[in-house]
């Protein structure tokens, strides 16, 4: 069985509660894109975690975690996130976590350079969380970039090295007049973290198709959501890497098998980190009453998110882009201070209506078409069966379920791991 566990809107989802959640009947998880510019929060009967760049399957004691070959990784920021979850008493060894040696390495000089870029860019930015993601994508497809399974021959990567900050200086110091980025300092950087980090580099495509192939149960952990896409989401405002639940077996290492289901994610209202078009926005009051009840803070970056109604018109088109075969709701609970809701149906143009995810330069212009719902005003924190949810809890989940044309088989109801309802 593979599955994939997918964002279907911006991102911030609640993926990551769902991983762990479903994690318990699965042998291994996957990360197979993105590097640690996105953050799911999880919590468990072992503490709050928020984890960055490590499958969320790591807290589960019988799950072996992969980071596969399409992520990108901080070696600095990782050996933190695992110093930090081995504190809190989490066992990470070889036996339950594994790097692909062909997953690249997000350096120094690449931080740098999405900082510099975002202040060349001034008004006009993209919102980067200044992790140097997009800048190491970039590195990776000029065939500029370092890879995990290099730090195994540190003489031959030495002498690429040198090369390759020959190269990238040519754009921090001759574009964006800054100081150059020293040799020696990159080297020291790879030797000191990635010594640390080497134990656990190997062939995981390998160790996937025998995994695979011997009828292990595996779960593909996607980072952010279809509309952060790099093809099919509000380019420019994305990330640089392929969210969707297609592109998981390639990410992972294993192109050669094929997805069983793909369970989307998404939450019972909208929020966006990040900038780039919102059409179902809300501003001001509105907006921070929504925000407050939800802890809508960047799980990476700490950033205020944008909130806004649920959007039918976006979480149909993620839908589609995911191939979603089920669909889990977070967060249903948040909206329980409210008598009446809104829900984004359709977007207007210059008297054209959309009820079809439109281009990014059309984004822009639209105007969201709402209709209300009558709210439940009342604590569902404690349900655990659909007939334990008022009814006009039950119906807007429904609604949505209908709105967006796949079935919804979870429904989160607080943050603990146990607080959902099974349809």
């Amino acid at each position: 069985m593979l599955t994939s566990i997918v964002g279907i809107n911006w991102g911030d989802e609640g993926k990551g509660r769902m991983v762990d959640l479903l994690s318990e009947d699965y042998d291994v998880v996957v990360r197979y894109q993105g590097g640690n510019n996105a953050g799911h929060t999880v919590i468990n009967d072992k503490g709050k975690f928020i984890l960055n760049l490590l499958p969320s399957g790591i807290l589960r004691d019988t799950v072996v975690n992969v980071m596969g070959n399409g992520m990108v990784i901080d070696l600095k920021h990782l050996c933190g996130e695992m110093e930090k979850l081995v504190a809190a008493g989490i066992s990470i060894t070889p036996d339950n976590l594994k790097i692909s040696d062909k997953a690249v390495i997000c350096m120094p000089y690449n931080v740098l350079q999405d900082g510099l870029e975002e202040q060349r860019l001034k008004d006009k930015k993209f919102g980067s969380t200044l992790r140097g993601i997009a800048p190491i994508y970039g590195d990776k497809y000029l065939k500029k970039a370092v890879r995990m399974g290099e730090l195994f021959n540190m003489d031959i990567l030495k002498e690429r090295l040198k090369g390759i900050v020959e190269w990238k200086n040519l754009t921090i110091e001759g574009g964006y007049k800054h100081e150059p980025v020293k040799y020696e300092d990159m080297v020291s950087y790879l030797e000191e973290y990635g010594g640390k980090l080497k134990k656990f580099v190997c062939d995981t495509s390998l160790f996937l198709d025998d995994a695979a192939k011997s009828g292990k149960k595996i779960m593909f952990e996607a980072q952010l959501g279809a509309l952060r896409d790099i093809d099919f989401g509000i380019y420019p405002y994305t990330s640089s890497s392929s969210t969707i639940s297609a592109y998981a077996p390639i990410g992972s290492g294993i192109p050669n098998h094929k997805l069983d289901k793909a369970i989307g994610i998404m939450k019972a209202y909208s929020t966006c980190v990040g900038e780039g078009p919102f059409t179902a926005e809300y501003f001001g009051e509105e907006a921070n009453k929504l925000r407050e009840a939800g802890g809508e803070y960047g799980a990476a970056t700490g950033r205020p998110r944008r909130v806004g109604p649920f959007d039918v018109v976006a979480s149909k088109y993620g839908v589609r882009v995911q191939g979603a075969t089920e669909i889990a709701l977070t967060k249903l609970d948040v909206l329980s201070g409210y008598e009446e809701l809104e829900v984004c149906v359709a977007y207007e143009m210059d008297g054209k209506r959309y009820t079809e995810f439109p281009f990014t330069d059309v984004l822009d212009k639209c105007k969201p078409v709402f209709v209300k719902m009558k709210g439940w005003n009342c604590d569902i924190s404690k349900c655990r069966k659909p007939s334990d949810l008022p009814k006009e809890a039950y119906d807007y989940v429904k609604f949505i379920e209908k709105a967006t044309g796949s079935k919804i088989t979870y429904v989160s109801v607080g943050a603990e791991r146990e607080a959902y309802i099974k349809m």
